[in-house]
């Protein structure tokens, strides 16, 4: 009787779950429109370095597209090319209190990229380190600016519920966590403009 009454409960925190991420899905642009409406467009915190960190954007907006459509392969390749811009990011137009902060970011953002490009065919380990670099992401963008809109997308369901941020280039929903599973589970949480 109670493994029926456990089993049950399960069975219906998972539904709910599932309802709740779907009828996000299904009024994805409302609810980007209203969420985007809610907050107030935030430009960047820093300077825009001449689009310095658009290459390092690129190449991440490659990395969460792969993943969303679940192709390990393609993520470990953009996760290559992400790990190798940021070995090359010429850091001379930066100041010192932006190469500092820089170099705390870049330091995570370079191992997690590194992870996912040596992770392919293991889907649910790149998206632990996607994770972490979306963090790292949404921090350079905030240091360095950039010259296009980007989108916080916000997953509730990832990580038991835990929820995980991502940038987009777009307002239509791609989750990354969830790829083609639950691809339009999420919320537009904020947009950065140049």
């Amino acid at each position: 009787m109670k493994n029926i009454l456990i089993a049950g409960a399960l069975s219906l925190i998972a539904a709910l779950s599932i309802t709740a991420c779907n009828n996000s899905g299904k009024t994805t642009s409302s609810n980007a429109a209203k969420d985007t409406a809610q907050t107030t467009p935030a430009k960047s915190t820093g300077q825009s370095v001449n689009g310095k960190a658009d290459e390092l954007i690129s190449d991440y907006l490659a990395l969460k597209n792969a993943l969303a459509k679940d192709n390990s392969n393609d993520a470990a390749a953009a996760g290559k090319a992400l790990d190798d811009a940021f070995g090359k990011f010429d850091q001379s137009a930066l100041t010192a209190d932006q190469k500092k902060a820089f170099t705390d970011i870049a330091d995570d953002a370079k191992e997690n990229a590194e992870h996912i490009g040596k992770s392919g065919g293991k889907l649910p380990h790149q998206r632990e380190h996607f994770d972490m670099l979306s963090k790292d992401m949404y921090d350079l963008v905030k240091l360095l600016g950039t010259n296009r809109s980007l989108y916080v997308d916000h997953c509730p369901m990832y990580n038991n519920q835990k929820g995980a941020i991502w940038l987009s280039e777009s307002k239509a929903i791609e989750n990354p966590y969830l790829g083609l599973k639950m691809p339009h589970c999420g919320t537009v949480k904020e947009e950065l403009k140049p």
